[in-house]
């Protein structure tokens, strides 16, 4: 195998401190694909491109990545817990928009939180080759690459993934399995908001009353204080994911050192799709992502909360 370092051309600049060095790439890279130069670690034929958002079609037509589909969360999560759609809802997504378990997706976003969203319930799914743009289409532009405006692009239907749907049950747990993770005491359950968020003096979201978070949680932090778009304790300035040894040791200091199952979980499921991504990339053993998260626990008055503030 051909170590990342042993590439010289910005086209194929990889991360040497990831495992899955090829699943993060960077905006040259993606460029250099799309122009049919010669990359490092190239998808097969019939790759897919996609942009991830929320309620951002309108802007995906003024602008995007050449070549890309768009998918919108909202096929991919729904109300009232934002929970992921049922599985057989995911494989019909997947399957109109062309993809199998054996094809390769690269996905990117406005916001990389909402394309992590996408990655991992791809992986959940059994895509085997799932790619994720680093500092998402803010580095993109800022690195003068072209875009253009127009309608996403369509990729023909297919009539079967070709695998066992989801492969990877395992990447996503419920309540019931975040309880029996805390009863366990062989995992963590990481929480990954902000500082305020995890002490109680905020929910951080208008549609979540509840203030507070799941005694026995280890926090395993996000971004700006308050903010539930920010995962500045994971992401350097432009938006490119920091250094492994960076988020490997802040995880060390609370605990967080993937022995045993590890779970994430946020608000809604995008902060923690991302800290599993990064966890992912680094090939931790045994994650998942806490679907329902804050929002799905805080909602069952019988569920315990824990609060390290006075909020009142």
């Amino acid at each position: 195998m051909n170590h990342p370092a042993d590439q010289h051309s910005s086209a194929n600049a990889f991360r040497p401190d990831l495992v899955r060095w090829r699943q993060l790439v960077a905006p040259a890279w993606l460029a250099a694909l799309n122009a049919g130069r010669p990359v490092a670690a190239a998808p097969p034929a019939g790759w897919r491109l996609f942009e991830v958002g929320c309620g951002g079609a309108a802007l995906f037509e003024q602008a995007h990545i050449p070549g890309a589909g768009y998918i919108d969360t909202a096929e991919l999560e729904q109300e009232p817990l934002w929970n992921k759609v049922s599985d057989q809802t995911l494989l019909r997504l997947l399957l109109r928009l062309g993809v199998r378990h054996d094809g390769c997706v690269v996905l990117y976003g406005r916001s990389t939180l909402a394309a992590a969203r996408a990655a991992h319930l791809l992986l959940y799914a059994g895509v085997r080759d799932v790619r994720l743009l680093d500092g998402g289409f803010a580095l993109w532009r800022a690195g003068g690459h072209a875009v253009q405006a127009g309608p996403p692009a369509r990729h023909d239907a297919v009539a079967a993934f070709g695998a066992p749907f989801p492969a990877r049950p395992d990447y996503l747990i419920d309540t019931i399995g975040a309880k029996a993770l805390l009863a366990g005491g062989d995992g963590a359950l990481v929480s990954i908001r902000s500082w305020s968020e995890h002490t109680g003096k905020i929910s951080g979201y208008s549609y979540i009353e509840a203030r507070g978070e799941i005694p026995g949680a280890l926090w395993g932090r996000a971004g700006d204080d308050g903010d539930v778009n920010s995962m500045s304790a994971f992401h350097l300035a432009d938006g490119r994911m920091r250094p492994a040894g960076e988020i490997r040791e802040q995880w060390r200091r609370a605990g967080i050192v993937g022995a045993g199952r590890t779970a994430f979980y946020c608000g809604t499921g995008w902060r923690a799709s991302l800290a599993f991504f990064y966890a992912w990339l680094m090939d931790w053993q045994g994650i998942s992502v806490y679907d329902g998260g804050w929002c799905e626990w805080s909602r069952d008055p019988a569920n315990p909360v824990r609060r390290r503030v006075e909020t009142g």
